[in-house]
C-alpha cells in the first residue's frame, strides 16, 4: 500500500510502500477514502524534522535527556547506533481520515465490514490506503456525509471538546484567538450553540472567512479598533470566554494579549500549543481561570480506553474522545457544519509532498483545510499474509531468519547483532504496522516485509526466527515457531503465564529446532571471567545483584511494560536477567523464593519495580536481587557482587570487574559496556547450525518461573506451598 511518510533526518515528505497492517484485535482494518491535513499540527511537526540537530534538540530537550542517559548508562557508541535508528526510521503522518470497512478483531462488536467510519488518532488514522484504528478512535459515518466532510472529525472532536471546556451558556460572547482549521470549526460550533463570536487572526483571508461565517467581529489583534468593538458587543463587560486556537509554542504573549477583552473571572481555554508564560498579576486582578483542553476528549491518551477499548460509563463521562466524534458527525448530518466551506485544497494521496509544500510555506497560498483523496485504482484489500515474495534465493550456507518486531531494542541492538555475525540471511521482516518493518526489510536486505507473523513463520526458507514484538504475544509465536521445528530468538520474557510456559516446555521437548532466550548478560565476558574466577569451588556462592531500574512513569509512552496483559511488569520484563546471570554462575537450579515489595504511594509510579528477590539454587547458593527503581539516574544501573571461598567478584555496570582472591586484585576495564549482545548472537547463529542449545531448555524455563512467581508472591496469589522444583 501507499503511505506518506516523513524522514525525520531530512525533513523530506514522500510516499512509500509498506504493507498494509493486520487487523488488530481491539480494532478494525479500514481502506481509507480521504484524509485531512492539518495545517498548524502537521506545519510542527514537518518543521521540527527539518532543523538541524541543534534545533531538534533544543525543540525537543526531553529526548536530549533520554540520549545523555543512554549514553551514561550503554556508552557513547550505543547511544549513537539508537539516536541513528530513530531519525532514519520514516515517521507517519496524518490523524484524521474517513473510509470502509475491509477487516474487524475479534474483540470489536457492533460494526460490519463495508461500513463507512470517520477514524482519529496519530499513529492511527495516517495518510494510508489502508489503517488499523482501535476500537473507540472510530465512528459511523450518516448516509448523507460526504467523504471530505467526514474526514474533518478529529479536527471537529479537538474544537468540540475546547469549547465543552469552556463551559458557556446561551448567549454568552466567546474570543477566539487564531482562526486557522480548529480556530474556524470552533467558529461555527459556537455559532450552533447560540454564542457570540469575536474572532483574532492575522491573516485578513481568514477574518473574511470567519465573518462569513458568523462572527460578531473578526479583526487583526493591533486593530486600534478592536476594544471598541468588544467593548460594544458586551456591553462594556468584555469576553465570557477565550479559547486559544493559535500556535505559539515559543511566546506566551496571547495570554497577555487577550487580559483587557476579558470581563471578571472569564475562562481561558488553550487548546493550541501556546507557551503556558502567564502574567500572574493581571490573570490576579480579574481572576482570570485557565483549562487546558486535552485534544479529542476524554479518554485521549488513555491506553485502557484508545488501546484496549474500554469505554468510560456515560454517567460518570458523558463527552468522551469518541462521543464527541459522534456529535461532529451528526452536526455534519444535519447540516449546521459546513466543512465544504474550510477546504482549500485537494490533492491525490501519490501528491501529498505538494500538499505539504503549502502546509510548510515552500508555496504561497492561503490554506486552510487541505484533503488527500484515496481513488479507485489504489483500493486495497484487507490484507493476507504475503504469499507472492519477491524472488530472492536464500543465500548457500547461511541461516535463513525471520524478524518478527521491529521496535527500538530491535533496530539498534538486536538485529544488527545478529546480521553482525556474518551467518544469517534476513529472509522476511514482520511488524504489525507494516511500515517499520520495511524500514527494517531496506536495512538489512531482507526478501521482503509483512504484517502477519505467520507469514515468516510458516516460510519453508526461514530456518530461525527472532521474536521482538511487545510480552504478550512472545509465548503464541514462540510456540508457533517451534511446532514448525523452527529455531526460536525469543527477545526477554519468555512468556507471561505459567499455562504459556507449560506449553512452551512440552514443545521445546519434542521440537526439532532449539529456543533461546535474550538473556544476553550470561555470554558478557565479564561474567564468563567471574565463572573462571570461581571455577573449580566446593563452597556456594553469595551474591548480590543491585539494579538501579529507573522510573518508568505510568503516563510515559513505555507504562505498557507495567500492564499485567500486555507487559507482565518489570520483574518478569526485566529482573528475570539478573535471576539468569546469577543461575549461570552456579550451575545450579533455583528451588527456594522470598520476595519483598515495597509500594511508593505514588499514582503515577509502579509498586511492582522496587522489590527484593531471595533465591535459593539446590547446590546450596544463594543470590539476591535488589531490582530498585526509585534511585536516581546518575548512578550506574547494575552492580553484581559475588562471594565464596574466600574470593570476590565485583562487577559495575558492564564497564569495570574486579577479580580479588588471596590478597589481590585482578582489573578489568572497558569503555564500552559489554553485556554480550555480540557473544550471544553468535552462539545462537552456532547453535542453529549445530541443533545443540548454548543453554539448556530447563534454565530458561526455571529463571521464568521463579518471576511468574514471585510476581504472584508480590500480589498474595503464590500458593506457599508450591515447590519451585514442580
Amino acid at each position: 500500500m501507499k503511505i506518506v511518510v516523513q524522514n525525520f533526518k531530512t525533513g523530506k515528505i514522500s510516499v512509500a510502500n509498506a504493507p498494509p497492517p493486520a487487523i488488530p484485535e481491539n480494532g478494525i482494518l479500514v481502506r481509507t477514502s480521504a484524509s485531512l491535513i492539518s495545517a498548524g499540527t502537521d506545519r510542527a511537526v514537518v518543521g521540527l524534522a527539518k532543523k538541524g540537530y541543534v534545533g531538534k534538540a533544543l525543540a525537543r530537550p526531553d529526548l536530549v535527556r533520554r540520549v545523555l542517559r543512554k549514553v551514561r548508562n550503554d556508552g557513547l557508541a550505543s547511544a549513537f547506533k539508537a539516536v541513528q535508528n530513530v531519525i532514519a526510521e520514516p515517521k507517519t503522518l496524518g490523524y484524521s481520515l474517513v473510509g470502509e470497512v475491509t477487516g474487524i478483531g475479534r474483540n470489536v462488536d457492533g460494526v460490519s465490514v463495508g461500513d463507512r467510519v470517520a477514524c482519529a488518532g496519530a499513529g492511527h488514522a495516517n495518510h494510508a490506503e489502508v489503517v488499523a484504528i482501535p476500537s473507540n478512535l472510530f465512528v459511523p459515518v450518516p448516509a448523507d456525509v460526504p467523504d471530505e466532510d467526514a474526514a474533518y472529525v478529529t479536527l471537529g472532536a479537538i474544537a468540540m471538546h475546547g469549547l465543552r471546556q469552556a463551559d458557556q451558556q446561551f448567549g454568552a460572547t466567546v474570543l477566539i484567538v487564531g482562526l486557522g482549521l480548529v480556530g474556524q470549526i470552533t467558529l461555527q460550533l459556537c455559532r450552533a450553540a447560540g454564542l457570540k463570536v469575536v474572532g483574532l487572526d492575522l491573516d485578513q483571508a481568514k477574518l473574511e472567512l470567519a465573518l462569513k461565517h458568523g462572527a460578531a467581529v473578526a479583526m487583526k489583534p493591533d486593530d486600534a479598533a478592536l476594544a471598541g468593538k468588544i467593548a460594544g458587543l458586551t456591553e462594556g463587560h468584555g469576553v465570557d470566554a477565550v479559547l486559544l486556537t493559535a500556535g505559539s509554542r515559543d511566546s506566551g504573549a496571547p495570554f497577555e494579549m487577550i487580559v483587557p477583552y476579558c470581563r471578571d473571572r472569564a475562562r481561558v481555554v488553550v487548546v493550541g500549543d501556546v507557551k503556558m508564560d502567564i502574567p500572574r498579576n493581571d490573570y490576579f486582578k480579574k481572576e482570570l481561570e485557565v483549562v487546558q483542553s486535552r485534544s479529542y476528549g476524554p479518554g485521549r491518551y488513555d491506553p485502557a480506553y484508545e488501546d484496549k477499548g474500554q469505554d468510560y460509563p456515560i454517567g460518570y463521562v458523558r463527552w468522551t474522545e469518541r462521543r464527541n466524534m459522534t456529535a461532529f458527525m451528526d452536526l455534519l448530518a444535519d447540516g449546521t457544519l459546513d466543512m465544504q466551506a474550510l477546504t482549500t485544497h485537494r490533492f491525490p494521496a501519490e501528491q501529498a509532498p505538494d500538499a505539504y509544500d503549502l502546509v510548510s510555506g515552500v508555496k504561497q497560498e492561503f490554506t486552510v483545510g487541505i484533503v488527500l483523496t484515496y481513488g479507485a485504482d489504489t483500493k486495497t484489500e484487507a490484507p493476507a499474509p504475503a504469499t507472492a515474495k519477491p524472488v530472492k534465493k536464500k543465500k548457500e550456507g547461511k541461516i535463513g531468519l525471520g524478524i518478527i518486531g521491529s521496535g527500538n531494542f530491535a533496530k539498534s541492538v538486536l538485529v544488527p547483532q545478529m546480521t553482525g555475525t556474518g551467518g544469517f540471511d534476513v529472509r522476511g521482516v514482520v511488524s504489525a504496522l507494516g511500515l517499520s518493518a520495511e524500514a527494517m526489510k531496506e536495512r538489512t536486505g531482507a526478501a521482503y516485509s509483512a504484517t502477519d507473523a505467520m507469514t515468516v513463520i510458516e516460510d519453508e526458507d526461514v530456518d530461525a526466527v527472532v521474536i521482538a514484538t511487545r510480552h504478550d504475544s512472545h509465548g503464541r509465536y514462540v510456540l508457533d515457531a517451534l511446532q514448525r521445528d523452527k529455531h526460536v530468538f525469543v527477545e526477554k520474557p519468555l512468556c507471561l503465564t505459567r499455562a504459556e510456559l507449560t506449553e512452551i516446555e512440552t514443545a521445546a521437548r519434542v521440537s526439532k529446532g532449539i529456543l533461546m532466550v535474550g538473556f544476553n548478560r550470561r555470554f558478557s565476558p565479564f561474567v564468563q571471567d567471574i565463572a573462571k574466577h570461581f571455577e573449580g569451588r566446593s563452597e556456594p556462592l553469595a551474591m548480590v545483584y543491585r539494579v538501579n531500574a529507573g522510573r518508568i512513569a505510568m503516563d510515559s509512552p513505555s507504562a505498557w511494560v507495567h500492564d499485567p496483559e500486555v507487559g507482565g511488569g518489570r520483574i518478569i520484563g526485566e529482573a528475570c536477567h539478573f535471576i539468569d546471570t546469577m543461575q549461570s554462575l552456579t550451575g545450579a537450579s533455583p528451588i527456594d523464593l522470598q520476595t519483598f515489595g515495597i509500594n511508593p504511594g505514588r499514582s503515577d509510579l509502579s509498586s511492582g519495580d522496587i522489590v527484593t528477590l531471595t533465591i535459593g539454587f539446590d547446590d546450596g547458593s544463594m543470590g539476591t536481587v535488589h531490582y530498585f527503581a526509585n534511585g536516581d539516574a546518575s548512578v550506574a544501573k547494575e552492580r553484581l557482587e559475588v562471594f565464596g571461598q574466600e574470593r570476590i567478584a565485583v562487577l559495575d555496570d558492564y564497564r569495570s570487574l574486579d577479580l580479588i582472591a588471596g590478597g589481590k586484585t585482578q582489573s578489568k576495564k572497558s569503555q564500552t559496556v559489554k553485556k554480550g549482545f555480540a557473544e550471544e548472537a553468535n552462539a545462537f547463529l552456532e547453535a542453529c547450525r549445530t541443533g545443540v542449545a548454548p543453554v539448556e531448555l530447563s534454565a530458561l524455563i526455571e529463571t521464568t518461573l521463579v518471576t511468574l512467581l514471585a510476581v504472584e508472591d508480590l500480589h498474595g496469589a503464590w500458593d506457599q506451598t508450591l515447590d519451585l522444583g514442580d
